[in-house]
């Protein structure tokens, strides 16, 4: 038998292509998981393993449709080939009923996993430039919008007693309460502990 595998890492991602690749390979039966190759447990991939035998052929799209990793690629490659079951990935043509294809299926995950650690690698040494600069990055303090002297003013208020919270963030320009408990009433009581 032929099993077609479409997978999408998300619900709202369209697995129309991927589709009509597999109506187009004709295969007897298509699983479909909608979640991250980087997850071990999809239900429909696991599922497909336990129908398929010795002789079938499991057809996807592309390779990564099968995995994130190139570990985890040719650890699945080998537990099929194990077993007897056969890939087809039809973005990059390999066939790992062939001897060709299976020295394909190495090649290319080899080159899959290379660019990956290189766009790691300038990712990372961006990072590292930034942060010489001075910058660096993700998302800023929620304290960062108040004015200056906002936050030290809110802890006063706060300390004094004599103002609800609710009286003291519309005073000190704080918006959300868990980012005023976390700078001012947690804060102070952290003080209080040392």
């Amino acid at each position: 038998m032929k099993f077609g595998y479409i997978r999408v890492s998300r619900d709202k991602q369209v697995t129309a292509l991927q589709e009509d690749a597999l109506r187009v390979e004709q295969c007897d039966r298509t699983f479909t998981d909608k979640m991250s190759g980087k997850r071990f447990d999809r239900p429909e991939f696991l599922r497909m393993l336990d129908v398929a035998r010795a002789g079938d052929v499991i057809v996807v799209w592309r390779l990564d449709r099968l995995g994130r990793s190139l570990k985890e690629l040719i650890e699945t490659v080998n537990s099929l080939a194990e077993r007897g079951i056969e890939l087809r990935s039809l973005k990059e043509h390999i066939d790992t009923t062939t001897p060709t294809g299976r020295l394909m299926f190495h090649v290319i995950a080899a080159l899959a996993e290379f660019e990956r650690d290189i766009i790691r690698e300038r990712t990372q040494a961006g990072l590292d430039a930034a942060r010489a600069r001075g910058r660096n990055g993700g998302r800023p303090r929620a304290t960062s919008k108040l004015r200056p002297g906002q936050l030290e003013r809110a802890r006063q208020l706060y300390a004094a007693k004599q103002n609800t919270v609710a009286e003291i963030m519309a005073i000190t320009g704080f918006k959300s309460r868990a980012t005023f408990y976390k700078y001012v009433v947690n804060a102070e009581q952290g003080e209080g502990r040392g």
